[in-house]
C-alpha cells in the first residue's frame, strides 16, 4: 500500500527560491510597463518623425472644438483689451478741449507809504592804518554810506572825507608825518559821533621798517602795521614807554634764555625768557628828552652769557600825547604780579590793574586779554 502524506507538510527550499524570482520578475515587468507608459506621456509634445497625417474629418472637429474651448476660456480679458484700445482711440481723436475758468481772488490797491532810511548807523571803525615807504600815512575805513567823517589827530582834526556808497573812506594826505606818537581816532561829522576804536602810530625817524600802528579795542589790540625789530630767534614786538619814566619791552626769544636791555649802551637790566617763548622787560630809564636821539639795544644771551642775538632800535624822543591809554595784552604764561612788576616797579601793585580791568580772581588771566595799565 502507497505511504499517503497526512496534514501539512513543509515546502521545499527550490520551490521557495522559484517563487521568489517569480515575483521579482513580475514586479520588473510592471516597472518596466509603467516606465514606457511614463515616457510616451512625457514625450506627448515631440514632434513625431512620422510622415504627416492627412487631416480627416474627425481631426478638423477635434481642433474646432478646441478653439473654441480657448475662447470660451479667455474671451473676458479679450473683451477688456479690445475696450481700452478703443477708449484710447477715442481720447486721442475726438477729445474735446472744453474751456478752463480760473477765479482769480481779489487784490486790494496797493498803499504807497513813505518809507524812511532805515539803515542801522553804525560807529566809524579803521580799515587800515600804515606808514608807507615815503614816509606817509594812509587811513582807511568805514562808516555809513554817503556819510562824512573827520579823522582826529592827537585830539585836532585835520580831515574830513566822505564816504562812497559802500561806506568806505581813504585819507592819504601829501604830508609826511613827523617822527613821533600819534593817537588817531574818526568822528561821524553828520551824527557827531566817535569811533569806538582808537589807533596808536609811532613814526619813525629810521624809516617805514622802524614804524608801528596798533588798534586799540575794548575786546583786544591788533598790530596794523609792526616794526622790523627781529634778529635771528630775538623778536621784539612791543615798546612801551611809560610816563613814570618806565620802559617795557617785549617780544619772543629761545626758552630759558637770558635777555638784557641796554639804552645808549648802558646797562638797564633783564629778563628770563618763559617756556612758552616770551619775555616781558620792564625797567626805570628815567625821564626822556623830546627831540633827542637814542639807542635801545635788546640782547639775548645763551647760557654762557655770550650774545647771541641783537636788535638795535635807534628813535627820537617824540612829544608826550598826554594820552593815558597804555594796553598791554596777555600772554601765555603770563600773571599779574609780573605784569605790575614791569610796569608798576612793584608786583604787589597787581591790585590797581584789577581794579582797572574789573578783574574779580586776579589769579585767573587769559591769553589775549587786553588789559589797560593805570600808569598814572
Amino acid at each position: 500500500m502507497a505511504a499517503t502524506n497526512i496534514g501539512k507538510t513543509k515546502r521545499s527550499t527550490d520551490e521557495l527560491i522559484n517563487d521568489a524570482v517569480n515575483r521579482q520578475q513580475d514586479w520588473l515587468e510592471n516597472r518596466r510597463a509603467f516606465t514606457r507608459k511614463f515616457l510616451q506621456r512625457f514625450n506627448v509634445f515631440k514632434k513625431p518623425e512620422q510622415e504627416p497625417v492627412v487631416k480627416t474629418k474627425k481631426t478638423s472637429v477635434k481642433e474646432e472644438s478646441r478653439n473654441r474651448t480657448i475662447l470660451h476660456n479667455f474671451w473676458f480679458p479679450i473683451v477688456c483689451a479690445l475696450l481700452v484700445v478703443l477708449i484710447a482711440v477715442f481720447v486721442m481723436l475726438f477729445r474735446i478741449n472744453a474751456p478752463v475758468k480760473v477765479i482769480a481772488p481779489s487784490v486790494p490797491e496797493p498803499i504807497v507809504r513813505n518809507v524812511k532810511n532805515t539803515e542801522k548807523h553804525t560807529t566809524p571803525s579803521f580799515d587800515l592804518v600804515r606808514i608807507e615807504k615815503s614816509g606817509n600815512i594812509i587811513i582807511a575805513g568805514r562808516n555809513v554810506r554817503e556819510s562824512n567823517i573827520s579823522i582826529v589827530i592827537n585830539k585836532k582834526i585835520v580831515a574830513t572825507e566822505h564816504t562812497n556808497k559802500d561806506g568806505e573812506f581813504v585819507y592819504a594826505p601829501n604830508e609826511v608825518l613827523k617822527p613821533g606818537n600819534y593817537v588817531i581816532s574818526l568822528i561821524d561829522t553828520d551824527k557827531n559821533i566817535k569811533s569806538a576804536d582808537s589807533v596808536f602810530v609811532y613814526v619813525s625817524e629810521h624809516g617805514y621798517k622802524n614804524s608801528i600802528s596798533l588798534l586799540m579795542t575794548k575786546n583786544g589790540s591788533k598790530i596794523m602795521q609792526a616794526p622790523e625789530l627781529m634778529d635771528g630767534d630775538l623778536v621784539v614786538s612791543k615798546i612801551d614807554y611809560l610816563d613814570n619814566g618806565r620802559m617795557v619791552v617785549t617780544g619772543k626769544a629761545l626758552p630759558r634764555l637770558r635777555v638784557s636791555l641796554s639804552l645808549n649802551d648802558k646797562y638797564i637790566g633783564f629778563a628770563r625768557v618763559s617756556d612758552y617763548k616770551n619775555f616781558g622787560l620792564g625797567a626805570d630809564i628815567g625821564k626822556l628828552e623830546s627831540g633827542k636821539e637814542y639807542k635801545l639795544n635788546i640782547r639775548l644771551h645763551d647760557g654762557e652769557g655770550t650774545t647771541i642775538a641783537n636788535v638795535e632800535h635807534q628813535f627820537v624822543m617824540p612829544e608826550m600825547t598826554g594820552d593815558d591809554n597804555t594796553f598791554y595784552t596777555v600772554r601765555r604764561g603770563d600773571c599779574l604780579w609780573i605784569i605790575a612788576r614791569n610796569f608798576l616797579r612793584r608786583g604787589i601793585l597787581f591790585t590797581m590793574i584789577a581794579e582797572r580791568n574789573t578783574i574779580e580772581n586776579p589769579d585767573l588771566i587769559y591769553p589775549e586779554q587786553l588789559l589797560q595799565i593805570p600808569t598814572k
